[in-house]
């Protein structure tokens, strides 16, 4: 009798589950693996004593126990790093990059939020389109986050939503005058980084109708920013203007109240105590320039590094505000011209070549190697490293040499395993080191991408991917910001690191769509 193919393949199953298990294949994850069985069960490295037992080893069981013993991890910590190093441990690392774009693409919806009619009392501050917020305790749409969000979005499919979101700040700047550091009333005395210019670009509706609209909120932005023009005094400075020694108008942060902040007001009561020699509205206003930089906080407004209290935000011209000016006279000159205002375009073209000149006057420290942010009172470059360093070269102000210099700063400074650090100090501040962040991780890496830095670029966002991954792998949650020298969730600040989040989704997808091979190099 001939048996069929399907039939021999179901004798040939059956014969194979029913053949007995070796007494090797018999023996347990505690016959496997003895001390170390024993030390991860009873130090609890896993809240779930069944995680570790149905952990798969990347290596032969063998040469991961003679590992441990050599090494004989000593703390908690150091017992988990070990595990995560040679087991897949389910619920744990177990998730792969190819499910953290995944797991990206699911989220967006969760952060989605509808526009709806807003109550009385509250700060809200009415929306008319749907847009995506950051995540936890962000629970409305911030300025500069979005830029960084709408990368992603418009990378995973969900363009109607960057559509949307340029929508609302279209309007929000015909309705203000400027874009608010988020969407609520006590946000209303100060903007954030000005990125909407940058966000445009990420459009696809080329109605001549809505160009002339974005053209004319873009105008009115800058006249935001430029308005102390009218009222410079012998100091050299008002709101947001600073008028540099040759002459040249240059852009601080600000805020328009010397108030504390509504949303950290005991905070700012303390801080301003820790001083006596400064009147508290100082104070308040250098806290408050200090959140329109989006930096808060970070050693690059403390005269000391290790005290909030010396904070000086409006002494000191950025060297990131100002890149980010040019881009916004560029993208206006550019869109003048396509409406065929060639005044227009003639006048804003001359006010980005002035603020070329004068970014690599005032804030290029060639015996340094870097660009560095303006000290007004001194008259110098600050002594502050930072990741603010490579905004030249995102808005491609940096000659090619300056950029390879700045690269080689980077990799000496601020490049770390896990990503870019923010600054090299260690302060306690958020915006300090350890910590790095999505934003400044793709300034980065576009900035050295536009100037021919690709090598770089490539390994600050490999580093940092794989940061993101294992973060990931390891909470299952999308982080606001990380310790880029542990690979873990970073500290600091006011407020305990939140998840999401809105923009190291953005910047994980756009970093997997320009670098769809990056898996690879990890």
């Amino acid at each position: 009798m001939k048996l069929s193919r399907s039939l021999i393949g179901v004798l040939l199953a059956s014969v194979l589950v029913a053949s007995p298990l070796t007494a090797q294949q018999r023996r347990s994850p505690a016959d496997i693996y003895g001390a170390l069985f024993a030390a991860v069960q009873t130090g609890r490295v896993f809240p779930d004593g069944k995680t570790f037992v149905d952990a798969v080893p990347k290596r032969a069981p063998e040469a991961i126990l003679a590992d441990y013993h050599r090494i004989a991890p000593g703390t908690p910590e150091a017992l988990r790093a070990f595990v995560l190093a040679n087991f897949t441990v389910p619920g744990v690392n177990d998730r792969g990059v190819a499910g953290l774009r995944s797991h990206i693409r699911n989220l967006w919806p969760t952060l989605v939020r509808q526009p709806s009619q807003v109550a009385a009392g509250s700060s809200a501050l009415p929306m008319s389109a749907p847009y995506v917020v950051p995540g936890g305790r962000f629970r409305e749409i911030y300025y500069w986050d979005s830029y960084f969000t709408m990368l992603g979005l418009a990378v995973d499919g969900q363009q109607p939503l960057v559509e949307s979101m340029l929508a609302d700040f279209t309007e929000t700047i015909e309705r203000y005058g400027h874009i608010p550091n988020g969407m609520r009333t006590y946000y209303l005395g100060r903007s954030q980084p000005p990125f909407f210019a940058a966000m445009l670009d990420l459009s696809k509706d080329n109605n001549p109708v809505l160009a002339a609209r974005r053209l004319s909120a873009l105008k009115r932005e800058h006249a935001y920013w430029m308005k102390g023009v009218t009222c410079l005094d012998a100091t050299g400075a008002c709101d947001r203007v600073v008028r540099m020694t040759d002459g040249t108008m240059l852009n601080r942060y600000w805020d328009d109240r010397p108030l504390p902040r509504d949303e950290s007001y005991a905070e700012d009561l303390i801080t301003a105590t820790e001083d006596p020699s400064r009147s508290p509205e100082t104070m308040y206003r250098n806290l408050r320039a200090g959140a329109e930089s989006g930096w808060d906080y970070s050693s690059r407004w403390l005269a000391d590094p290790q005290r909030l209290a010396s904070i000086r935000t409006t002494d000191i011209v950025p060297v990131d505000l100002n890149s980010l000016m040019v881009l916004m006279e560029e993208a206006i000159a550019k869109r003048c011209v396509a409406a065929r205002d060639t005044r227009c375009g003639k006048q804003f073209t001359e006010l980005a070549a002035k603020r070329r000149a004068a970014l690599n006057r005032y804030f290029w420290v060639p015996k340094e190697d870097r660009y560095a942010d303006w000290d007004r009172i001194s008259g110098v470059p600050t002594p502050r490293v930072s990741a603010a360093m490579l905004y030249p070269l995102f808005a491609g102000v940096a000659s090619p040499r300056q950029a390879a210099a700045v690269a080689m700063t980077v990799r000496r400074t601020l490049l770390a395993t896990g990503g870019l650090r923010t600054t090299p100090l260690r302060t306690g501040q958020q915006w300090d080191s350890p910590n790095g962040w999505a934003p400044l991780q793709w300034i980065a890496i576009a900035g050295l991408e536009r100037t021919g830095q690709r090598e770089l670029a490539r390994e600050v966002a490999s580093r940092w991917i794989e940061t993101v991954e294992t973060a990931y792998g390891e909470t299952g949650k999308m982080l606001e910001k990380y310790d880029v020298e542990q690979r873990k969730p970073g500290g600091g600040g006011e407020y305990p690191t939140q998840d999401g989040f809105g923009w190291t989704n953005g910047v994980a997808s756009a970093i997997l769509e320009r670098y769809p091979d990056i898996t690879e190099s990890n």
